[in-house]
């Protein structure tokens, strides 16, 4: 008889275990088996806890969506004006746990994969919509065009993605961070006609 309360930590076991694998590959190229064994489980618990192969990666993909948007929302209960939300937004994509490499490599792999599967597409939709829509809250009151300038940060946030999953070492978040920031400053300048 199965001990009470492990199917949620093997599920998660599972889920890290694909986001590692996923990340070590650079692709989706890996097997039940070969993340199960990682995730210290049988092959025959993973498919008994996800079915298919393409239903587990579904199950990390929302996952890693869902602490995305944990930690959004937690980044801005600490704000008080559109400048903080805008900031704590771009701040939380470069987290720890979002930009290290497992993550982005995970992330990178389920664009590439999305072209190929509607489930993945639809939950890379939601993900684009929810940051339109967190970054325009903050912007509108603070730029001229908060639809491009929503539109330039997601580009960048995407763009540092790319750019750290071909580089080799720790990711650098802060110079991420700094780089999308001077973008924000940029607009906001421009609307205040700073020089």
């Amino acid at each position: 008889m199965p001990k009470l309360g492990m199917e949620p930590l093997r599920r998660k076991a599972l889920i890290d275990a694909a986001i590692g694998a996923i990340g070590e590959r650079g692709s989706l190229d890996v097997t039940m088996a070969q993340i199960a064994k990682r995730a210290g489980v049988s092959s025959a618990l993973a498919h008994h806890y996800f079915g298919a192969k393409d239903d587990l990666l579904h199950a990390t993909m929302r996952h890693i969506l869902a602490e995305l948007g944990r930690d959004v929302r937690a980044a801005l209960g600490e704000t008080t004006t559109p400048e903080q939300r805008v900031r704590a937004i771009i701040a939380v994509n470069f987290s720890v746990k979002q930009f290290a490499s497992e993550t982005v490599a995970a992330w990178l792999t389920f664009y590439v994969e999305a072209q190929r599967s509607e489930r993945l597409r639809r939950l890379l939709r939601i993900y684009a919509r929810r940051l339109h829509s967190n970054l325009m809250s903050g912007l509108r009151p603070l730029v001229a065009e908060p639809e491009q300038t929503a539109e330039g940060i997601a580009a960048l946030i995407d763009g540092l993605y790319i750019r750290r999953a071909l580089k080799d070492g720790a990711p650098d978040a802060a110079s991420a961070i700094a780089l999308v920031n001077d973008y924000l400053d940029l607009r906001i300048h421009a609307v205040r006609g700073d020089t």
